[in-house]
């Protein structure tokens, strides 16, 4: 079994991280205004959640890139393979990783992967359950943040 995953890097500035990568490996910037349009249309997003980027509409805290190459969902913009996911931070780095992989088994096996990796050793921090969707974030035996969604 293999799982769908996304590269999270935490940034002061993802929209400056997001260019800069996207140049340096030839990947695309996502672009999310499809997604935005629809939530701001039904009046689930609020007003100072989004910015203007490269001409659109954009998260505010988030800009991601993904492979050129790879698969991406025209409905809201996000790719389906290799990206990067750069997210907006209050604190400069100190103990905290910069970056965490997510982990993607599906909503209905989300219970069994986190006991599955529990027992392989990663021990679970926190149940979200927000707006944006529900996830469990764990460390790895070393302390690594990581999340299931």
């Amino acid at each position: 079994m293999t799982l769908d995953w996304k590269l999270v890097i935490d940034a002061s500035d993802p929209h400056t991280q997001a260019d800069f990568w996207s140049e340096a490996l030839g990947y695309e910037r996502e672009d999310h205004s499809a997604l935005i349009a629809r939530l701001r249309e039904y009046g689930q997003l609020p007003p100072d959640s989004t910015v203007q980027a490269h001409g659109r509409d954009a998260w505010l805290d988030y800009a991601a890139v993904r492979h050129p190459d790879d698969p991406f969902d025209s409905t809201n913009g996000v790719g389906l393979g290799r990206r990067l996911l750069f997210q907006r931070v209050p604190e400069a780095k100190t103990v905290k990783n910069r970056l965490h992989l997510d982990l993607h088994p599906g909503a209905e096996r989300r219970a069994a992967e986190v006991a599955r990796l529990a027992a392989l050793g990663a021990t679970v921090l926190a149940e979200q359950d927000q707006p944006a969707g529900r996830w469990t974030t764990m460390t790895d035996p070393e302390g690594n943040e990581f999340c299931v969604q």
